[in-house]
């Protein structure tokens, strides 16, 4: 693998040379139809999936996404508007949140109820390595966000993080568990821990929790957090129903809210104490999205379709990430 891995290395270092009920806050609404203004089909079909969760951006405009049920991964591209099969997952796989490490050409892959992470290699398309970071059937791991070392994955149904260490040439390293302390690591019924995105280069780290429609900021040394206080335009508080997946850019953050069918764009102060919803995304588009990922202006959601147990086709759907305020 440190072959593999160094020989990526330097071909890229030669590239570079050459060249569940909706909450409505009290914030305007930024609704997305038809076509985007870049011409873009606003909706991607994966071809022959039987669910969808996770979805990251790769290179350009590839994004990756995962079948929920069996853990297949598809490669798509948000300017051609076409999605393939791009891995078919061994047998008892799943696959939630995800992300991809652009610079070392890896996957990682929260693997939900199974308790596992898996690292995929991009290029030979072969599994890197299987994590077992908490007990199958008694674990969720849902979701994961890569720092400049690491990455780190949660778990729904327990207070603790799960890091796994990179080292510079790309090879993971041993899991390492971070148990927090309250608010955020106290455990309710219910889905607890689900999206995570990093703040101030990975010096700390935001993490959503579904059942309290909150977002705390997390020290990623100690575990200590804080509830970020969200608010309206008003400063009425509000309450992120239905929070799954986030995305983190500076000071911006988007939250999907699945069974609310919208994203809530929110500024964040840069002491992560608050933030204000500047923004309500809606599309016609979405079926409970639940995670995203940014392409500059854009924002590509998967629609995980709880609400429809019959669902024969799963997609993701682009929606304008910036516009309006």
């Amino acid at each position: 693998m440190r072959n593999i891995h160094a020989g990526k290395s330097i071909r890229r270092a030669a590239v570079g040379l050459l060249a569940l009920a909706a909450f409505l806050v009290p914030a305007p609404l930024a609704t997305a139809s038809g076509a985007d203004r870049d011409g873009r089909s606003p909706v991607i079909r994966l071809p022959g999936a039987t669910g969808a969760e996770g979805i990251a951006a790769g290179e350009g405009s590839t994004f990756f996404a995962g079948d929920r049920l069996n853990g297949n991964i598809f490669r798509g591209d948000i300017d051609t508007g076409t999605a393939k099969l791009f891995i078919k997952a061994p047998e008892g796989r799943a696959a939630l949140g995800m992300k991809a490490d652009r610079d070392h050409e890896l996957l990682f892959v929260a693997g939900g109820a199974t308790g596992q992470a898996y690292v995929y290699d991009l290029e030979s398309k072969r599994t890197v390595r299987v994590y077992e970071l908490a007990p199958a059937g008694a674990s969720f791991i849902n979701d994961v966000i890569l720092t400049r070392d690491g990455a780190w994955f949660t778990n729904s149904r327990a207070g603790e993080l799960y890091r796994i260490p990179l080292s510079r040439d790309g090879k993971p390293g041993e899991v390492r568990t971070l148990a927090l302390g309250a608010p955020a690591g106290t455990v309710d019924d219910g889905f607890n821990l689900n999206g995570i995105a990093a703040a101030d280069d990975g010096d700390k780290l935001i993490v959503a929790h579904t059942g309290r429609g909150a977002l705390y900021a997390v020290d990623p040394d100690d575990g200590s957090n804080k509830k970020i206080d969200v608010t309206a335009a008003s400063g009425a508080p509000v309450t992120l129903a239905n929070v799954d997946g986030i995305v983190a850019r500076e000071d911006t953050l988007w939250a999907v809210q699945n069974l609310s069918n919208q994203v809530s764009r929110i500024d964040l102060n840069g002491s992560l104490g608050n933030g204000e919803v500047e923004k309500v995304i809606t599309s016609k588009n979405f079926d409970v999205p639940t995670t995203a990922a940014l392409f500059g202006d854009t924002l590509a959601l998967v629609n995980a379709k709880f609400t429809t147990p019959a669902a024969a086709s799963f997609e993701a759907v682009l929606v304008q990430a910036c516009s309006g305020g």
